[in-house]
């Protein structure tokens, strides 16, 4: 690619690899390799001291991974990205780079239920603390950080309530105070929505997720503004704490990033025909999606996101007992947790990802039983209406 200016959706199938320096091959090669031969000594030396680029151990860099974070680091606007082996190894990575013992962590007020698994060891084992806020208002926002705050973290959308963050906001008063953002962008993908550029210092994906788009990887992504921070967190935590993605897992990432931007498409226009479906259903009392116009936080969803994007949840009347009732009389949407998948997926938080927040903080972040999240998927939405029509019809 000689051109940089190029589109996104072009991006997504170019950026970073070139078929000259690989056989003329068009497809990405698959390196699965874990190490790498050596000429002479003195070029492993030279390697290993850093006076010489190539490869060494696929733990320290692959040139299939290489081809993937160069393709994440300019989607996410930023200058340098790390692929990890899972979603919770680049939220770990980054906190545990960022923070030390002492040192205090600010949330918005949902998270997911692992993060929040994460954010507790951190506190039990090293005296890292968080807590937890809107973050709706600079007012709000001011008066959650303390002396110790070294960084803010982000959903946006929430995981599962849908709630919106002002990501711009929140990065304008942590830079007053020299803080770091992070932004967990799993829900949205690169195509959506980029936190980086409303002044977040990281972004992450669950790369499992809409940068896969297909149910069959496990994987994690952390694009970093400055590419020096990433290489320290490359070199320093990635390195020494091994959580790093195999060469075929990002392989199959690059696989699917090439039709993100046509499967986001769908998904989202699934989702607003889902969602006008369910404004008409009488058993449903509320619906979260961010691109509802009746949202108090829609003016927040459309000044940084593209589109509302594939998820919605809501909740049903009778709680518990009927939600899990209708997800058990579904035909075609499949009961899983995970999202971004071909296939429509539909999941309880209370019982499944939100199973290990108490449920006093669970109640505090909106997360009632009687919540459903709604990963809609690229079939035809008229299937999925009438697969939800006559699961409520049994309600």
């Amino acid at each position: 690619m000689e051109k940089e200016n190029y589109q996104k959706e072009t991006l997504y199938i170019h950026k970073g690899y070139s078929s000259i320096n690989h056989h003329d091959s068009l497809a990405v090669p698959l390196y699965q390799t874990s190490t790498f031969a050596f000429e002479t000594a003195e070029q492993g030396a030279s390697r290993f001291a850093g006076e010489e680029t190539g490869g060494i151990y696929s733990r320290l860099g692959n040139p299939t991974v290489k081809v993937l974070e160069e393709r994440m680091a300019a989607l996410e606007y930023g200058e340098g990205a790390l692929a990890f082996g899972s979603g919770m190894a680049a939220v770990s990575a980054i906190l545990v780079h960022l923070t030390k013992t002492g040192d205090h962590i600010l949330c918005t007020r949902g998270i997911y239920g692992c993060t929040f698994g994460f954010l507790n060891i951190l506190k039990q084992k090293y005296n890292i603390s968080h807590d937890f806020s809107t973050l709706a208002t600079e007012e709000e926002i001011e008066a959650a950080i303390k002396p110790n705050t070294v960084c803010i973290y982000i959903e946006t959308p929430i995981n599962p309530t849908m709630e919106m963050v002002d990501i711009g906001l929140i990065t304008r008063v942590a830079k007053k105070h020299g803080i770091q953002v992070v932004v967990d962008n799993t829900f949205s993908s690169p195509y959506l929505q980029n936190p980086l550029e409303l002044g977040a210092n990281f972004v992450l994906h669950s790369a499992t997720k809409y940068i896969n788009g297909h149910g069959d990887v496990i994987a994690g992504i952390l694009v970093g503004k400055k590419k020096e921070e990433i290489e320290t967190i490359r070199m320093s935590v990635q390195k020494d704490y091994g959580g790093i993605i195999s060469p075929f897992d990002a392989w199959l990432l690059i696989r699917g990033l090439k039709t993100m931007h046509v499967r986001m498409d769908r998904h989202t226009k699934n989702a607003a025909d889902l969602f006008s479906f369910l404004q008409t259903c009488s058993m449903v009392e509320n619906i979260y999606y961010p691109f509802d116009e009746n949202n108090p936080q829609f003016e927040i969803a459309k000044k940084q996101m593209k589109a509302g994007g594939g998820l919605i949840s809501f909740t049903v009347q009778g709680g518990m007992k009927n939600a899990q009732k209708l997800m058990n009389t579904l035909n075609l949407i499949k009961i899983a947790v995970s999202l971004g998948d071909a296939e429509t997926l539909i999941q309880h938080p209370s019982t499944m990802t939100h199973s290990v927040v108490p449920e006093k903080e669970r109640l505090e972040m909106g997360i009632t039983d009687g919540l459903l999240r709604l990963s809609v998927g690229l079939e035809n939405s008229t299937d999925l209406i009438e697969d939800l029509q006559q699961a409520f019809s049994n309600l």
